[in-house]
Protein backbone atom coordinates (compact mmCIF):
# COMPACT_ATOMS: atom_id res chain seq x y z
CA UNK A 1 0.00 0.00 0.00
CA UNK A 2 1.72 3.13 -1.25
CA UNK A 3 2.21 6.03 1.85
CA UNK A 4 -0.16 9.07 1.47
CA UNK A 5 1.14 12.79 1.12
CA UNK A 6 0.48 13.93 4.49
CA UNK A 7 3.23 10.89 5.46
CA UNK A 8 5.91 12.19 3.62
CA UNK A 9 5.23 16.18 4.36
CA UNK A 10 5.94 14.58 8.43
CA UNK A 11 8.98 12.74 7.36
CA UNK A 12 10.30 16.16 5.47
CA UNK A 13 8.85 18.36 8.82
CA UNK A 14 11.00 16.25 10.91
CA UNK A 15 14.60 16.02 8.73
CA UNK A 16 14.08 19.76 8.83
CA UNK A 17 12.83 21.05 5.92
CA UNK A 18 10.25 24.09 6.55
CA UNK A 19 7.27 24.70 3.67
CA UNK A 20 7.37 27.65 1.70
CA UNK A 21 3.75 28.72 2.11
CA UNK A 22 4.35 32.43 0.78
CA UNK A 23 4.35 30.38 -2.72
CA UNK A 24 0.28 30.73 -3.38
CA UNK A 25 -2.28 28.43 -2.95
CA UNK A 26 -3.04 24.92 -5.22
CA UNK A 27 -2.44 21.14 -4.60
CA UNK A 28 2.16 21.65 -5.21
CA UNK A 29 3.66 22.07 -1.82
CA UNK A 30 7.49 23.77 -1.85
CA UNK A 31 9.87 22.88 0.77
CA UNK A 32 13.70 23.94 1.41
CA UNK A 33 15.77 23.16 4.00
CA UNK A 34 17.20 26.40 5.64
CA UNK A 35 20.59 25.10 6.45
CA UNK A 36 20.99 23.89 2.82
CA UNK A 37 19.36 26.51 0.56
CA UNK A 38 20.17 24.41 -2.44
CA UNK A 39 17.83 21.53 -1.10
CA UNK A 40 14.26 21.84 -1.96
CA UNK A 41 11.94 19.37 -2.86
CA UNK A 42 7.67 20.19 -4.21
CA UNK A 43 5.05 17.88 -4.17
CA UNK A 44 1.88 17.68 -5.52
CA UNK A 45 -1.42 16.76 -4.51
CA UNK A 46 -3.55 16.76 -1.67
CA UNK A 47 -2.47 15.37 1.57
CA UNK A 48 -4.67 12.21 1.34
CA UNK A 49 -4.23 11.13 -2.00
CA UNK A 50 -1.48 8.50 -2.57
CA UNK A 51 2.10 9.10 -3.05
CA UNK A 52 3.52 8.28 -6.32
CA UNK A 53 6.57 6.00 -6.24
CA UNK A 54 9.10 9.32 -7.58
CA UNK A 55 7.74 11.41 -4.91
CA UNK A 56 9.24 8.86 -2.34
CA UNK A 57 11.75 8.57 -4.07
CA UNK A 58 12.66 12.23 -4.05
CA UNK A 59 11.47 12.81 -0.41
CA UNK A 60 14.42 9.90 0.88
CA UNK A 61 16.81 11.31 -1.41
CA UNK A 62 16.54 15.09 0.01
CA UNK A 63 16.29 14.07 3.06
CA UNK A 64 19.90 11.65 2.69
CA UNK A 65 21.52 14.69 0.95
CA UNK A 66 20.49 16.68 4.11
CA UNK A 67 21.58 14.03 7.18
CA UNK A 68 24.68 12.98 4.85
CA UNK A 69 26.01 17.01 6.05
CA UNK A 70 25.04 16.72 9.16
CA UNK A 71 26.73 13.56 10.15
Amino acid sequence: MPRKIRQLKADLRTAGFVENSERGKGSHSRWHCPEMPGVRVIISGHDGADAKPYQEREVREAIAQVTRTDQ
